[in-house]
């Protein structure tokens, strides 16, 4: 017992180690390849893994307790007389919950033998049912990691379970049976009850495996292995003898005593042959690259994380390619340029060169705005709203509206209160001269100023006025000369049709100093 509390310990430590590294293992991180880190996926994420299998295990058995002619410790071992060879065979099914640790259910059933001439003079016979449930350990990956022997797997494995049996005990001499598990006079070893089928009653212990197993990946399907187990029985009474008394007398071997003897034990030496369940099995490659693309990989085998692809680290001149390739083309400099200082950009101005102060369509073309008005009194133009742009302009840290300006500012208000379809949009600016936030008030300043104008000369409706202002940040020349200064400060006048109360104003660029 004492051997099977230091062995229980042990694989406590590796099962609480294989947990903590499935837990590492399948924790799922916040971004992808793509992104500044790896998302690690586990088995039930992007790469499906399969994880069930079936396990046959014809066996070898042999015998550990009184009636053992030779003892678990010595090496050659001679065989008792009247003892033969048994065996057992094993099904399992198996679950493998992640890479390092899996769960199995495993059910045994075979035969056990053996003899002592020295102090008994008997041989026996037992038929045994068995099943537990048993937990293993990959060592193999554990200890070496999946990089490694990646066509081997070994494996610790230890569980629990119940044993049912009918032993018979013979004499040597005259092979008469002498007692047997469950007599006439109910008198038996049963520890946990009895359960009973086809006539036979059979005595029920408790069982305890510790093993190991060395397998080997066949194919996408079919693994084959090496199983070594040793089943510890609740009982010193699995061979119906008792050591240290008087084995005649039924009250010493029925019943609940014990004698000086250690618990029963028997092993089974098996070649194990595995079927892995799922979709699409597959297996590594001789070159170790894991594919996802060509199908399952089991999960006995694979590591989730062999599956991840390495992120990709691009070099130099991948860089640069890259960049090239998606590089946007060049904005064509007409489209934040106005030439003329008419409030149309090049690019879409038909008139570049019309006069400055000139009061122009949406399409740049110059427009005399007294006889816009005429014909609208005089009934010649429909009611709909055409857009008209003008600028004016201001004098250096001014916010006071010229005469010349004023005098378009009239003919403004005097459009507008005809044509009550329309609105107007002033879009304040300044020259880069003094600091941001000043620049920025100031063109503030002159919208207001153009704004209460229009309110004060005459506008019937001012909430049609809409306001925007810039300061420095949407320059139309380059802030070099006095002609482009005086250019920059200014307020434009757009007049559009009230559903683009907003102005569809395009990006400035603003110039070195």
């Amino acid at each position: 017992m004492k051997k099977i509390s230091i062995f229980a310990s042990l694989t406590l430590l590796l099962l609480t180690q294989a947990v903590g590294y499935a837990q590492t293992d399948t924790t799922t991180t916040t971004s992808s390849s793509s992104g500044t880190s790896t998302r690690n996926r586990s088995y039930e994420g992007d790469y499906k893994m399969n994880t069930w299998s079936v396990t046959v295990t014809p066996a070898l058995t042999r015998f550990f307790g009184d009636l053992d002619n030779y003892g678990i410790y010595k090496a050659f071992p001679e065989r008792g007389p009247r003892s033969k060879v048994t065996g057992a065979v094993g099904v399992s099914i198996n679950k493998q919950l992640t890479h390092l640790f899996g769960a199995s259910a495993e059910f045994n059933i075979g035969s056990l033998r053996g003899s002592k001439q020295a102090l008994y003079n008997a041989w026996f016979r037992s038929n045994f049912l068995q099943g537990t449930l048993n937990a293993n350990v990959n060592m193999k990956s554990l200890l070496f990691g999946t990089r490694k022997l990646k066509r081997w797997k070994w494996d610790i494995q230890a569980g629990a379970g119940l044993m049912w049996f009918d032993t018979r005990v013979y004499d040597l001499t005259t092979d008469q049976m002498i007692r047997y598990s469950n007599d006439r006079r109910d008198y038996s070893s049963v520890t946990q009850g009895r359960w009973e089928a086809d006539g036979s009653v059979y005595t029920r212990e408790f069982v305890f495996p510790i093993g190991t197993a060395l397998h080997y990946e066949l194919t996408p399907r079919l693994d084959l292995g090496l199983d070594v187990t040793l089943y510890n029985v609740n009982t010193e009474k699995l061979d119906m003898t008792v050591g240290g008394v008087d084995n005649s007398k039924a009250n010493n071997v029925y019943g609940w005593r014990r004698g000086n003897s250690g618990l029963d034990k028997w092993s089974r030496l098996g070649l194990s042959i595995t079927y892995k369940i799922g979709k699409s099995a597959v297996k590594v490659g001789k070159d170790g690259v894991y594919d996802p693309a060509k199908g399952r990989y089991h999960l006995r085998w694979a590591d989730p994380k062999d599956l991840i692809k390495e992120p990709y680290n691009p070099t130099m001149n991948d860089a640069d390619s890259i960049a090239k390739a998606n590089m946007p083309k060049p904005v064509d400099p007409r489209l934040y340029t106005d030439s003329d200082n008419d409030g149309v950009a090049d690019l879409f101005d038909k008139e570049a060169n019309t006069p400055a102060g000139s009061v122009v369509s949406g399409a740049g073309v110059a427009m005399n705005l007294d006889s816009i008005i005429s014909s609208i009194l005089r009934g010649k133009f429909a009611p709909e709203c055409e857009a008209l742009f003008s600028n004016i302009e201001f004098d250096t840290d001014k916010a006071t509206i010229r005469p010349a300006s004023q005098e378009i500012m009239r003919k403004v208000i005097e459009l507008l209160n005809v044509k009550t379809n329309c609105g107007i949009i002033l879009v304040g600016h300044a020259d880069h001269r003094a600091s941001y936030g000043y620049n920025l008030q100031l063109s503030k300043r002159r919208v207001d100023a153009a704004k209460r104008f229009l309110t004060r000369a005459g506008l019937t409706d001012p909430s049609r006025v809409t306001v925007e202002y810039y300061g420095e940040y949407r320059p139309i020349a380059p802030n070099t000369t006095g002609d482009n200064l005086q250019r920059n400060r200014r307020v434009e006048i757009k007049i559009v049709p009230m559903n683009m109360l907003r102005s569809p104003y395009q990006s400035g660029q603003r110039f070195d100093r």
